[in-house]
């Protein structure tokens, strides 16, 4: 029902306005009779979906500095019960609206108020934001015109792309943003080896096996925001009999994406969709295989092989757009076919597209070391 009712709000513009109008001004309201409390920090990562990405981060670091011990930090949840260990309040409830109304410090790689404008000035809002976008964002999809970030204090970007897109697509201030790049991605930058070899140990991979991630982004409802499945035309068997000998593959449903179709798993392909960290996925992962989804630019840090298999490339530029043409700016060209998609990787030089790979990161990705302790400081300032 929630999703459903979100679905509405998307694609409904009179509903939609009046909603946020209305609502606006009920928590604004609302609001004048909460004091602000200097010592709460808020967290929603993925709308309440999850526990990762970088506000988990940034909350992790708060945890292991002593310096930060005094703050309570609470976190938003669809299901709060599935987190007993953290201090949580289930999201788009009366007691979540009160909590972002009370707490000083608001982090995020979404939204906080969302959809709505009710934050108070002596609040400080940070919003990592979740990826560096190829496919149209924000106010730039069809039909979208309800984003607007003016109310951010910080905004982290990863380049002067992400400062142009921003702009566009959430009606960014300039003065926003933080030129560090997503936490999340910091470690990218700074594996090594050992590391590799440590989260390929943990996930199970034989030593003898290379890994290929297999990434792609959802795809636009087709029941009124029901469900938002998948089913890419993939063949694994086709791809066992190719690649098997050589390879593993893991496969990660995007977070919107509700359902897979026509997948079934085995030792060959690995369901790694609910695996807490795609991170350590990425940095498993000898070649990533993707479509219109923003891993690539996170996994361009790695300077891996990347492939875009973009089986739907004309209708999903009809229906969604992107920012530029694929074959213009990726690693290297598109695959249209499922049987060009594995020649392509079978034959594979390796180095090759190593360095078609760090072209395209250098393009993109020009923040990231130091991204974490960035935040921080910019957020408390002195007042830890």
């Amino acid at each position: 029902m929630r999703d459903r009712l979100i679905y509405i709000l998307k694609h409904n513009k009179l509903i939609q306005k009046l909603y946020i109008v209305i609502m606006s001004l009920v928590f604004k309201a609302w609001g004048f009779f909460i004091k602000t409390d200097d010592k709460l920090v808020l967290f929603v990562s993925f709308m309440g979906k999850n526990f990762n990405d970088s506000p988990k981060v940034l909350y992790d670091y708060m945890q292991s500095h002593p310096e930060y011990k005094k703050y309570r930090c609470v976190w938003a949840f669809e299901n709060p019960e599935n987190f007993p260990e953290l201090d949580t309040v289930k999201i788009d409830t009366p007691a979540y609206f009160n909590i972002a109304l009370k707490a000083k410090y608001w982090i995020t790689n979404t939204n906080i108020e969302r959809g709505l404008k009710f934050k108070k000035k002596n609040q400080v809002y940070l919003n990592t934001w979740h990826g560096i976008a190829l496919k149209l964002i924000g106010n730039n999809c069809p039909g979208r015109k309800d984003y607007n970030f003016d109310t951010l204090d910080y905004l982290t970007v990863s380049g002067d792309y992400d400062e142009r897109v921003f702009k566009r697509a959430f009606n960014a201030k300039e003065s926003s943003y933080l030129r560090c790049g997503m936490p999340r991605n910091e470690e990218l930058w700074l594996i090594d080896d050992a590391v590799k070899n440590r989260i390929r140990k943990k996930l199970g991979i034989p030593e003898e096996k290379k890994v290929i991630l297999y990434a792609p982004t959802w795809r636009e409802s087709t029941d009124g925001g029901k469900s938002y499945a998948i089913k890419p035309p993939v063949h694994f068997d086709e791809w066992k009999k190719e690649l098997g000998d050589e390879y593993i593959v893991l496969f990660r449903a995007h977070h919107q994406t509700t359902k897979v179709l026509g997948v079934e798993y085995n030792d060959f392909v690995r369901n790694a969709s609910d695996y807490p960290d795609v991170n350590d996925l990425m940095i498993a992962a000898d070649i990533l295989i993707t479509d219109y989804s923003a891993i690539a630019f996170d996994y361009s840090i790695l300077c891996r092989p990347i492939f875009c298999y973009a089986y739907d490339y004309d209708s999903y530029l009809a229906e969604r757009g992107t920012y530029f043409a694929i074959d213009e700016k990726y690693p290297n060209k598109s695959c249209r076919t499922e049987t060009e998609l594995l020649q392509r990787v079978r034959s594979v030089n390796y180095w090759t597209e190593c360095l078609n790979t760090k072209r395209f990161r250098d393009e993109f990705v020009q923040y990231g070391v130091g991204a974490t302790e960035t935040c921080i400081k910019k957020i408390f300032g002195e007042s830890k």
